[in-house]
């Protein structure tokens, strides 16, 4: 709706615009019999019209290039769609599902794989007419000079479409009891007891996991695919929204362990997050935790010299005091992956050194201490 009003908003601009500059290049001192021809788009000056585009929604840019060749040789340049990629998914398409997308396309000689796709009302719809009155031309020849496949607006489509799965990380990740058959509750009981049930849905609380992701426009909001634990089938998870999504913040793979390089720099009152797995079979997860002091310490700054230890207490809040899952011991110098069936398994530790991971954390903070 917004993006409606403001392509409305712009065309009524540029139409006022046109008559105000047809009234003042046509001559009033004397009048004519024959009235002077109204002033084309295409005759504004390079820099107007490039104005006007950028301030176009993606729905806007595609029914201006429908217009003409020439305008629509401008509606689908990189540089207007990297806006509109960077606003609406800059924030959860990083380097993985960029590396995703390479190896989608590589496959793909030309945009003849837009067909497999249904056509959707909005941006979805008014993109794949336009792609697709480009690939054909005169006497039903082929033609691929429209846009490239490997193109900014062709990655803003397959996105917009659902179609392209990517890698991003999910934070909370939840299963929906009412829907678990007996095979997947015994997947999520194997995760351990940080699986806990609020509002019908069974969660894992400050957690962050991996997952291949596919946009749903209908509900605007994502299907998460999870990866698979061991021989089990993978689980997909829907109606995941925006704020529970991130772009992976290191390479490593969920099944590879971290090598941790902040251990020697880790301080009481550190935000942290730790990869844990149930087993060796299972992925890892990222756990947000907080480093903590030693039980002799006050806490008193002045006298804390709990950093100068080779162990590191690890800290896990949301657990209440005493639980078995509130604190975990590593030694800074030779940890690696250390843990065992029972307790699970504790990886490599990355520390938050920005107030808007730690902020993100807080935000999902749960409303009642763990057992």
């Amino acid at each position: 709706m917004l993006h409606c009003l403001l392509f409305f908003i712009t065309s009524f601009s540029l139409f006022l615009f046109s008559l105000f500059l047809t009234s003042i290049m046509s001559p009033k001192s004397k009048p004519s019999a024959a009235a002077a021809p109204a002033m084309s788009v295409l005759e504004l000056p390079d820099l107007v019209l490039e104005c006007i585009l950028e301030k176009l929604p993606p729905e806007g840019l595609c029914r201006m290039a429908s217009v003409c060749t020439s305008l629509r040789d401008g509606c689908v340049s990189d540089h207007l769609w990297r806006k509109h990629m960077e606003g609406k998914w800059g924030g959860i398409f990083g380097a993985a599902a960029a590396n995703e997308w390479e190896c989608f396309i590589a496959s793909r000689k030309d945009l003849s794989f837009l067909n497999e796709w249904k056509l959707q009302k909005g941006v979805v719809g008014y993109l794949w007419g336009l792609i697709r009155s480009g690939l054909s031309g005169g006497g039903g020849r082929r033609r691929t000079s429209f846009t490239a496949v490997d193109s900014v607006m062709s990655k803003y489509l397959a996105l917009e479409s659902g179609k392209f799965w990517f890698p991003a990380q999910v934070y909370n990740r939840e299963v929906c009891v009412d829907f678990l058959d007996f095979y997947h509750r015994e997947v999520l009981i194997d995760l351990g007891v940080d699986v806990c049930v609020q509002n019908g849905h069974v969660g894992f609380m400050l957690s962050c996991y991996d997952a291949m992701l596919s946009y749903d426009r209908k509900t605007d909001t994502f299907n998460a695919r999870y990866p698979a634990h061991g021989a089990r089938a993978s689980a997909i998870e829907s109606g995941v929204t925006w704020d529970r999504l991130r772009a992976p913040l290191i390479h490593t793979s969920p099944h590879d362990l971290h090598i941790s390089d902040c251990l020697h720099d880790l301080h009481p009152e550190d935000h942290i997050e730790i990869q844990w797995r149930r087993n060796k079979e299972f992925p890892y997860g990222w756990w947000y935790g907080v480093i903590g002091h030693f039980e002799t310490c006050d806490g008193n700054t002045s006298y804390c010299r709990c950093h100068d230890s080779d162990t590191v207490v690890l800290e896990f809040r949301q657990y209440t005091l005493g639980s078995h899952w509130r604190q975990k011991f590593i030694n800074r110098r030779e940890h690696r992956e250390e843990g065992n069936e029972t307790d699970g398994f504790y990886g490599g530790i990355r520390k938050l050194r920005g107030e808007e991971e730690i902020s993100m954390w807080k935000k999902l903070w749960p409303a009642q201490v763990l057992q």
